[in-house]
């Protein structure tokens, strides 16, 4: 449009509140990922689970059920922090899986057809970019690990009564704090390496390399060197140690203190932080 002809005008319209600016990234990154049917059914898969846990628990205190199951009062395991402990294990993995197959559409697609300073252009800040790009692995993680473990801690108040929730209390806080760190941890490492890989299915062999080649690698330093240090890089036994802590369960046993667990955990996220900061910006620098 030429700038004489003196008939662009701004846009007047009602503008998004700055606080919730963020969530335009996520609503449009949804719309564009459940198109995939094979998303909606793995997410039906992660629910398996823990809709089994939510069968068990209130079986276990049907006392009709159990004597045609032939099975006397307190036969049935206990649900307690070794319960939760493995409902972890098990939904901390498909979380896992989950990541790898979502993570890696969240940033590369932007940098590599050059669309960051479009979205910077605009009243939108580098950390409101980031926080509307995590908030999708943030929810759909939160769906399959914390919101079902939650159900299954009200089912089983409900079928015991409130004073077992007040002598396990602890149990509560321990569901959200382990669940919540390793869904933030997932949705930071996804994020740092979709944001320097640009190519899709490389980001996301990338996130299982971490992994899998961080226990291969920990292992392996651990047997040449003679030393347990080697387990610091391996974020599976760091989370593990982490969880067996909070919830209590004494038969884990890893290579790594707690202080030492929560010390990588803090300098993983302080990297993936810094790695988005370098490259979350609007402009690129070709050499």
């Amino acid at each position: 449009m030429a700038v004489y002809k003196q008939t662009y005008k701004g846009y007047e319209g009602r503008r998004t509140a700055s606080w919730s600016r963020f969530l335009v990234l996520t609503r449009y990154s949804y719309a564009r990922l459940f198109q995939s049917k094979f998303l909606v059914l793995f997410m039906a898969v992660c629910l398996f689970f823990p809709v089994g846990c939510a069968i068990f628990v209130y079986l276990s205190h049907n006392s009709p059920v159990l004597d045609v199951l032939r099975l006397r009062s307190g036969a049935m395991p206990e649900v307690d922090g070794q319960f939760f402990y493995v409902y972890c294990m098990v939904q901390g993995t498909m979380a896992f899986l989950l990541t790898t197959l979502v993570g890696p559409s969240l940033i590369a697609p932007d940098l590599a057809n050059g669309a960051m300073s479009l979205y910077l252009s605009r009243p939108f800040s580098r950390t409101q970019y980031v926080v509307g790009k995590m908030t999708v692995l943030l929810a759909l993680l939160s769906l399959i690990t914390w919101v079902p473990a939650a159900l299954l801690y009200l089912i089983q108040v409900g079928c015991v009564g409130w004073s077992w929730a007040q002598s396990h209390a602890w149990l509560a806080g321990s569901i959200l704090v382990g669940l919540w760190v390793w869904i933030v941890i997932l949705s930071l490492i996804a994020l740092a390496l979709s944001a320097w890989v640009k190519w899709k299915i490389a980001a996301g062999a990338l996130i299982l390399g971490v992994f899998f080649g961080g226990a291969g690698f920990g292992a392996a330093i651990n047997a040449i060197l003679r030393t347990r240090y080697g387990s610091l890089i391996d974020l599976t036994q760091v989370i593990h140690t982490i969880w067996a802590d909070l919830f209590r369960h004494s038969l884990v046993v890893t290579d790594l203190s707690v202080e030492e667990a929560w010390s990588t955990l803090g300098v993983s996220c302080a990297l993936c932080l810094w790695l988005l900061a370098k490259r979350v910006r609007a402009f690129e620098v070709v050499k």
